[in-house]
């Protein structure tokens, strides 16, 4: 069977996957599209229980502070390089995750991975969490976050 160059790049695109990746799962699905997401997404899990027993200790602290001042959102993202941390892919992972956790005010780093994303609804945090380690190819963790709200005086410092 041919693998057609274009939904190689569909699921590159959809996923950040490599290519050969794709491809390889692509032919061991016989060029069905959606059996090869699930064949990907084993793969995945599995690398990615490799990659938890990896120590991520480089990362950033996200920030939100909502314009009238009653709510202020730190976030911290932990991964494995400094590369990474710089990386655009995580950057934007870690202001999305800083904006749920202002929006949605989870309980605990549990609650928040088993939230909708606010800004697409069909996947849950754990999801994004899960695409971003599959994009970097490195252990990613929210270690943590606190939500500093007040009911009618601005937060001041």
């Amino acid at each position: 069977m041919t693998i057609k160059t274009s939904d190689i790049q569909k699921i590159r695109e959809e996923t950040g996957l490599g290519v050969m990746d794709i491809k390889n799962a692509l032919d061991e699905a016989g060029g069905d599209k959606e059996e090869a997401l699930k064949i990907l997404q084993k793969k995945a899990g599995d690398k990615m229980a490799k990659r938890a027993e990896r120590e991520a200790k480089q990362g950033i602290v996200g920030s939100y502070a909502h314009g009238d001042g009653k709510l202020a959102v730190l976030v911290e993202v932990n991964c494995e390089t400094d590369f990474v941390a710089k990386n655009d892919d995580f950057l934007d992972f870690v202001k999305n995750i800083t904006l749920q956790v202002a929006s949605m005010k989870p309980e605990n780093i549990e609650d928040l991975l088993s939230q909708d994303f606010v800004k697409e609804p069909s996947k849950k945090i754990e999801d994004l969490l899960k695409e971003i380690i599959a994009k970097t190819g490195e252990n990613i963790i929210i270690k943590r976050f606190v939500i500093y709200s007040t009911g009618e005086d601005p937060i001041s410092c």
